[in-house]
């Protein structure tokens, strides 16, 4: 474990970065007092940015993925038909 202050982290970031890549944990200080830790990702965090953000966004419950098979798309149905949509939009345009 290494502590480093915030303007040595601003002119070193990639170096600190890379150690906490290799399973170091860092921590951040401003005055001597620890402000944040940059450590190793966690076991089972996704590899892509947006698989991460992704399964962060299903854990906090903001999302609910849809349900199918494994890797094939659910079926797309339409919601209305192409006919009713032109007549309700022919019945807006009416009105001006």
């Amino acid at each position: 474990m290494r502590a480093v202050g915030l303007k040595i982290l601003k002119n070193r970031l990639s170096e600190y970065v890379r150690l906490a890549a290799s399973g170091e944990t860092i921590l951040v200080t401003d005055r001597e007092h620890v402000v944040a830790e940059l450590v190793p990702p966690r076991d089972g965090r996704a590899a892509a940015v947006q698989d991460a953000l992704m399964a962060d966004v299903v854990r906090k419950g903001w999302l609910t993925p849809a349900l199918g098979s494994a890797g094939e798309p659910l079926p797309r149905r339409p919601i209305v038909t192409l006919d009713s949509l032109l007549d309700e939009l022919a019945t807006d345009r009416a009105d001006r």
